[in-house]
């Protein structure tokens, strides 16, 4: 067969199946978006309450590592800070 259909006996998807799964897709981004938009809403929040947003986002970021990896990165970070003379920013 010269077109893109599957002849009998080719292992093939369905196309219910095929929708199902784009359909699942589309909710899953579509939730990610409301998602997307309550964390930008708490972001705005916490603004308009005085907070440095940007710190609020690297403590974020640094709770997401565990113990050894924070450690890991904190001792590069002051590493590279003496190295180009910025060793007092860790003081």
């Amino acid at each position: 067969m010269s077109d893109s259909t599957p002849g009998p006996g080719h292992n093939s998807v369905s196309a219910d199946q095929l929708k199902s799964y784009i359909e699942r897709v589309e909710r899953l981004e579509e939730e990610k978006a409301g998602l997307a938009s309550d964390i930008k809403d708490i972001f705005a929040e916490a603004k308009g309450t005085g907070f440095d947003t940007k710190a609020i986002r690297k403590l974020i970021q640094i709770r997401k590592q565990d113990r050894a990896e924070r450690q890991e990165q904190q001792a590069i970070l002051k590493m590279y800070a003496q190295a180009i003379g910025m060793g007092d920013v860790f003081a």
